[in-house]
C-alpha cells in the first residue's frame, strides 16, 4: 500500500502553545504513529458496518506531533479530512487493513497512539452481489476483528510509549483504567462521548487522562487546542518526565 507525504501547508487553524504542561520544545524528535478514524466493513459491494468517528482528534494529534517537529506516521481509516501538513500518511478501509498496516510500522516507532475507532466486529460473510430486500428481517453473523491495541506489546513487539483512547458512555474513568490494564498502556485518553458537543462529529473534545498511578482532566476545549496539550504529555511520558498538571 502506497505512502503519501504530504508537504503542503494545513487548513486547520493555527496551534496554539500550550499551558497545562511544561514545554517539550527541546525534546528530540520521536518517531510516533497515529491511528485515527472509523473504519468500514463490508456487507456486500453497496453496503458496510462503521461509526460515528470523524478523525478529528486523530488528525489534531498527529498534526500537533509534526508541528512540534516530530517524524508523524497517520493510519486513517475513511474521513473527509485534510492529512496535517508534514505527515506521512496510509489509508486503510477494514480493521485487518489497519492491523496489518500498523504491525508493519509500529517497530521502529518510538511513541503509537491509538485514537482509531476500529470496530470490534466484521460480517463473517461478505456477499459478492447486493443483497435483496426479500423479507421483514435480515441476520447477519459477525466476528470479531483483530485487536490491534492490545497486539501492540504482543505479539507486535513494541516496546515504546503506548497510548490507547477510550470512548464510552458510562464509567469513564473506570473503564479506562481497565483498558489501561488490559492492553499494557502507558496512557488511556478517555472521553464521554454521550455528552452533546462532544467527541464524535464535534469540533470540541473533554478528556481524561488516566495513567497507571494517577489520573488528571483537561477541561472542554477545541481538538486543536487539546491536542498540543496531549502531545506535550504523551512527549513527556515517553522520556519519563511527566509531571501532574499545573495552571499557570
Amino acid at each position: 500500500m502506497a505512502v503519501f507525504f504530504v508537504s503542503e501547508f494545513s487548513t486547520a487553524p493555527p496551534l496554539a502553545s500550550a499551558c497545562l504542561f511544561p514545554s517539550a520544545d527541546q525534546t528530540p524528535g520521536v518517531k510516533v504513529l497515529v491511528t485515527s478514524g472509523p473504519t468500514r466493513e463490508p456487507i456486500d459491494p453497496v453496503r458496510f458496518l462503521t461509526n460515528r468517528s470523524s478523525g478529528k482528534m486523530g488528525y489534531a494529534l498527529a498534526g500537533a506531533f509534526a508541528h512540534e517537529g516530530h517524524s508523524v506516521l497517520l493510519v486513517s481509516g475513511p474521513t473527509n479530512l485534510d492529512v496535517p501538513a508534514n505527515v506521512d500518511f496510509i489509508p486503510v478501509e477494514t480493521a485487518a487493513e489497519m492491523h496489518d498496516i500498523v504491525s508493519k510500522h509500529i517497530g521502529r516507532m518510538d511513541i503509537a497512539v491509538f485514537a482509531a475507532a476500529v470496530a470490534d466486529y466484521t460480517p463473517a460473510t461478505v456477499q459478492p452481489r447486493k443483497i435483496k430486500k426479500s423479507g421483514d428481517t435480515l441476520a447477519l453473523e459477525l466476528v470479531r476483528t483483530a485487536d490491534i491495541l492490545g497486539s501492540a506489546r504482543q505479539p507486535f513487539g513494541f516496546t515504546g510509549t503506548l497510548v490507547g483512547f477510550a470512548a464510552e458512555t458510562e464509567n469513564l474513568e473506570s473503564n479506562a483504567r481497565e483498558k489501561l490494564i488490559r492492553k499494557h498502556c502507558d496512557l488511556v485518553i478517555a472521553n464521554d462521548v454521550s455528552k452533546p458537543g462532544m467527541g464524535f462529529d464535534s469540533d470540541q473534545n473533554e478528556v481524561l487522562l488516566v495513567y497507571p498511578g494517577r489520573t488528571e482532566s483537561l477541561p472542554a476545549a477545541s481538538k486543536h487546542e487539546l491536542s498540543l496539550q496531549l502531545v506535550d504529555a504523551i512527549v513527556l511520558l515517553s522520556t519519563n518526565d511527566s509531571q501532574p498538571l499545573t495552571n499557570h
